[in-house]
């Protein structure tokens, strides 16, 4: 098995070629910088200059492949829009995989994308679902929802310095799961024929509302944390205004998706049946509480050494008296 791995720089690309990697499979990364993806070549991947929005640029990174995973996204900061990078950059690379005769192609989508067309990411995602499904490649389509590395930047860095956690709406409860997790799903898939054509959620143990997050976040740093709520109509205006402008256009993407997570809908599914044809045991799997007082639990260590080697340098100070003193008492003598 020859295994390309697109998106292999974003948050969940990088845990499934680390993982790939570290399960013996041959792993080719397709990036757009070698620089930012030189982290990848040093774990043992080999790394290809491509951009999915570019056809001609897809085929040679093909070449000897049998397997590919898709975990690639726009950012928000691209200058390329959301619908250049996740629709049309995907059929590109689905027209490609084609042509090559891939074996597999492994997509991951969102949870519940269906049910929100009016939501530009969401839809798109569906699209491409369903574009994937009629093209005839063997393929498999993961869904998450949401992943606990993005609960360090929303809420447990801001609670530790005491800066302000932003809350929009009624927030959604979503069943977090780990990157590094939802990762062992997308490798394992590539080995498991049950997954093939079909399509399953990938989602943590519980869903958690934000407030549940902030309370386990104020326990477990012995900080209060200091929340601002945005109102939900206010989101609104700012994504009407940013859509009027072409360098709002991924902003506002981005908000309308932001408006599904503050709606308070549950974004949660049944795995019962995903461990069983995977393979792979629930309790293997981190829970947002375990993650969040590992976390925590490494910080507040660093914090106490860091604050620990102040005093010792304050104690020096103290100690260390001034020259001038010294050679005044001297000359007395």
């Amino acid at each position: 098995m020859t295994l390309l791995i697109v998106g292999a720089t974003g948050t969940l690309g990088r845990q499934i070629a680390k993982r790939a990697i570290d399960e013996g499979h041959s792993v080719r990364c397709l990036v757009r910088n070698f620089g930012r993806a030189s982290f990848l070549r040093e774990w043992g991947a080999e790394l290809v200059r491509a951009n999915i929005c570019y056809p001609d640029t897809i085929k040679p990174c093909l070449e000897g492949i049998t397997h590919v995973i898709d975990a690639s996204t726009a950012r928000m900061a691209d200058s390329l829009s959301m619908k250049e990078v996740d629709w049309e950059g995907k059929v590109n690379l689905i027209k490609a995989c084609v042509e090559a005769n891939i074996e597999q192609f492994v997509f991951v989508s969102l949870l519940d994308a269906e049910r929100y067309p009016e939501v530009p990411l969401m839809q798109i995602k569906h699209c491409t679902e369903q574009y994937l499904a009629e093209s005839g490649l063997n393929h498999t389509i993961l869904k998450p929802c949401g992943f606990m590395q993005g609960l360090i930047a929303q809420y447990a860095i801001p609670i530790l310095d005491n800066q302000t956690v932003w809350l929009t709406g009624d927030t959604a409860p979503l069943a977090y799961m780990n990157t590094q997790d939802v990762a062992k799903f997308a490798v394992r898939a590539l080995s498991v024929p049950e997954t093939h054509n079909r399509t399953f959620p990938v989602v943590g143990t519980r869903p958690w509302k934000a407030e549940e997050i902030i309370d386990l976040c104020e326990r477990l740093s012995g900080r209060t944390a200091k929340i601002t709520r945005t109102p939900l109509g206010l989101l609104r205006s700012v994504r009407r205004i940013a859509e009027f402008f072409e360098w709002g256009w991924n902003i506002a993407d981005r908000l309308a998706f932001a408006e599904v997570m503050s709606a308070g809908k549950t974004m949660s599914a049944d795995m019962d049946e995903v461990y069983q044809v995977f393979g792979l045991d629930v309790n293997d799997m981190d829970t947002v509480e375990g993650y969040m007082q590992e976390y925590h639990a490494r910080i507040l260590k660093k914090v106490r050494e860091i604050e620990y080697e102040q005093e010792k340098v304050k104690e020096r100070k103290k100690k260390k008296r001034s020259p001038f003193r010294s050679s005044s008492n001297a000359s007395k003598n």
